[in-house]
């Protein structure tokens, strides 16, 4: 800052920092409600939401996981069938866990199984279409 010699230069510079001074408080209570609104609880779940969304990771991980309690509980239920055998019960509980957690900890496998299924599910769909679409073009050059 300058050297101050007169009484205009102390009124000048007394406003440039009363000036400074209230942009500086404005900014202040800007970022203070900012903060105030960034730790409202509700705002705090919202966020961390929109994080977990936003995470591949925890996308992926969850399908596996999903995916593996729904086949090892699947095949829990094929085991056991209706029986109470004591025997057959832990047997199938052992099954679900160990089914899921080859399927939770190898899902490039299950992915690739699930694509082959479904492509073969489309071949086989797209081969009657084409049979379909064949016959009715052989009826309709018959006379």
């Amino acid at each position: 800052m300058q050297k101050i010699v007169t009484e205009t230069d102390l009124r000048f510079a007394i406003l440039q920092l009363e000036s400074r001074q209230t942009e500086e408080r404005r900014l202040l209570k800007e970022q203070f409600l900012v903060a105030v609104e960034s730790i409202k609880p509700i705002n705090l779940i919202k966020n961390t939401l929109r994080e977990a969304v936003g995470s591949d990771d925890l996308k992926d991980n969850l399908l596996n996981t999903s995916l593996g309690f729904s086949a090892g509980y699947i095949s829990k239920i094929l085991f056991q069938g209706a029986t109470s055998s004591p025997l057959k019960k832990i047997i199938g509980t052992a099954l679900m866990f160990g089914i899921k957690n080859l399927i939770a900890q190898n899902p490039e496998f299950v992915k690739s199984g699930g694509r082959a299924i479904f492509n073969y599910i489309r071949n086989i769909l797209s081969e009657k279409d084409e049979k379909a679409h064949n016959e009715e073009t052989w009826e309709t050059t018959v006379p």
